[in-house]
């Protein structure tokens, strides 16, 4: 079988600088929803046809198993699939034929829909209450499909026909090129119309079937950001009740976000407004607080996430407690049973088992053993200016609140430093360590006073 996937549009009504089928939708572009469904029908020959922002398109989603076909002018759907002739295996029997700019499509409808079209032609159609601006299907007094007739040519009696054409169909491979070449432009919007091909196939005998779609969402187009942010819900509910299915308790299935892959164990929790970007992975029983983001991240069983906590690009073990307020940068591990309080930021750092920053904390580059205390205000003077340096603190030992450890510099295990302590060199292990001035009073001392203004 072939794909082809027209994704040439302007999309005029999106008002951006960006090609429509670039933009986003749960974290991936329009047309990479459509390219995930195409791979699973695993073609011969998956084509794309681009045109406006094709050069971008193509950086943005070129692969090996792809093939471009440019189309310049635009002259229609049936001048775009003319473009992708070239490209296919004319061994194949079917082509089937996708939008890049309709990205909710599911892989079963796809695979009833080349099934339903055996050695002929399938249709994928909808019904729809108010059929306004779709082709029409116009069947015969048997039900037998004739042809389809655009919004623009119908008369008073095809614009009512409720049955409509989502675009999407199955080709013989073996009549494409014939048929493609026989197509005309004179109709209303002077353009090559690849549903011409319905009334040619009847010419020929070629049987045309039809598919009816379950859920209308799934033929639905972006043509403007309004379409773009309806299907979004819908996307969004889809995933809520995949989640939940799966065991997962969210406080509000209409408050979740998952822009990309979020897999979930057994009893998960996700309480209200919360983001999930790339690829997450949440343990049994992780619990994520409100107005949290977690991105390309791993979470243990049985942590907690308080709110308003942000992990971007980190590993965080079993049973252990985050934020609120707190944010863990690109490259943290932590280990298990690990806290992580209010305020505390942790940067490319390896915290082991039952160690915790509980308040106020910067933690960057640094290695942190077992059962190691980080005091409020404590921070790792890391980057000189120019070049980043390692801390090191090793197991069991204890900082005390308000430090600075000016790296590279190391704690040894049991280590305690005083409150207060600037580290510019390492600290020994079991010996308590402290940098800090004299405690001085001065009797009789005043204030200084404002000078009074004549």
């Amino acid at each position: 079988m072939n794909i082809v996937i027209l994704a040439a549009g302007q999309g005029k009504r999106m008002n951006s600088a960006l090609p429509k089928v670039l933009h986003p939708l749960g974290g991936k572009a329009l047309l990479a929803h459509v390219l995930t469904a195409a791979r699973h029908l695993q073609p011969q020959r998956l084509c794309v046809v681009h045109g406006h922002g094709g050069e971008v398109v193509r950086a943005a989603l070129d692969a090996p198993d792809l093939v471009w076909a440019l189309q310049e002018p635009q002259l229609g759907t049936g001048h775009a699939v003319q473009q992708a002739l070239p490209a296919l295996d004319a061994s194949a029997a079917a082509t089937l034929v996708l939008y890049g700019d309709v990205p909710l499509i599911k892989v079963e409808t796809l695979s009833s829909l080349v099934a339903a079209a055996g050695d002929g032609m399938a249709l994928l159609t909808a019904e729809l209450a108010d059929p306004t601006g779709y082709g029409r299907i116009v069947r015969d007094a048997h039900g037998t499909v004739q042809r389809i007739v655009e919004q623009k040519d119908a008369d008073a009696r095809e614009q009512a026909i409720r049955e409509i054409n989502t675009g999407i169909m199955v080709l013989p491979t073996a009549h494409l090129a014939a048929w493609l070449g026989a197509l005309s432009n004179n109709n209303a919007q002077g353009e090559y119309y690849l549903t011409d091909l319905v009334a040619q196939a009847v010419a020929h005998g070629v049987a045309v079937r039809t598919v009816t779609v379950g859920d209308v969402w799934e033929t639905a187009g972006v043509n403007s950001k309004t379409q773009l942010a309806e299907l979004e819900r819908v996307l969004q509910r889809r995933i809520a009740d995949s989640l939940m299915a799966e065991g997962v308790r969210l406080a509000d299935s209409a408050r979740l976000d998952v822009r990309g892959d979020l897999r979930c164990g057994r009893d998960v929790f996700i309480d209200v407004n919360c983001v999930f970007e790339g690829d997450v992975v949440l343990g049994e029983g992780v619990e994520i607080g409100p107005n949290c983001v977690v991105k390309d991240a791993q979470i243990g069983a049985g942590t907690k996430v308080a709110a308003f906590s942000h992990i971007d690009r980190a590993t965080v073990g079993c049973a252990a407690a985050i934020g609120p307020y707190a944010r863990l940068r690109p490259g943290s591990e932590l280990g298990n049973d690990v806290h992580i309080g209010n305020f505390v930021e942790i940067k490319n750092t390896r915290i082991a088992d039952h160690s915790k920053a509980n308040h106020l904390a910067y933690v960057g580059d640094a290695i942190i053993g077992q059962r190691v205390n980080i005091g409020a205000g404590t921070i790792t003077c890391n980057y000189d200016g120019v070049n980043k340096h390692q801390t090191i603190i090793e197991d069991d030992a204890f900082i005390g609140s308000d430090t600075q450890l000016v790296a590279p510099v190391t704690v040894g295990r049991g280590a305690t430093l005083g409150a207060g302590t600037t580290l510019t060199h390492d600290a020994p292990a079991e010996a308590l360590t402290l940098s800090r001035v004299r405690q001085t009073t001065l009797s009789g001392w005043k204030r200084p006073q404002k000078k009074s203004v004549k």
